[in-house]
């Protein structure tokens, strides 16, 4: 079964129709990056060798996506923050399916810059230290 069924079935990830048809970006690209066996070996390489969340180990990649880059850079985060939840669900699935379980915790990914509260900037939301320029905590697995 391919990752977007896996989604599109998963309790969580059926709550995520409006990211699935969202026009400003195909989350359908997102799944089939999450589903490469190298991605998933470096998720899981990222919680045993590194002690950091499996996202840790494709964040850089993620971003670096022309597609990803965009969309976090032209909308505010009160807009992305239902793509950026939806891709927490997705990396859950994939380390589920590779005998993993999530351990109720968070990992830092990023420390995100001051901005004034309700900013809508497009890309004022964004980290000034750590892996990840968008994303400030992951969910931590265990086997």
């Amino acid at each position: 079964m391919t990752l977007v069924s896996q989604f599109t079935q998963d309790p969580q990830g059926r709550k995520f129709g409006d990211v699935m048809s969202d026009a400003r970006i195909d989350f359908k690209i997102i799944l089939d990056f999450l589903a490469d066996p190298d991605r998933q070996r470096r998720m899981i390489e990222s919680e045993l060798h590194h002690n950091r969340p499996a996202l840790a180990g494709i964040i850089k990649e993620l971003e670096a996506q022309p597609n990803v880059d965009a969309f976090f850079k032209n909308y505010d985060a009160h807009t992305t923050t239902r793509f950026r939840q939806a891709v927490g669900v997705s990396v859950k699935i994939v380390m589920m399916n590779n005998g993993w379980k999530t351990t109720g915790r968070k990992g830092s990914l990023g420390t995100r810059a001051k901005v004034s509260s309700g900013t809508t900037t497009p890309g004022a939301y964004h980290n000034n230290g750590g892996l990840s320029v968008w994303f400030t905590r992951a969910e931590r697995y265990e086997q």
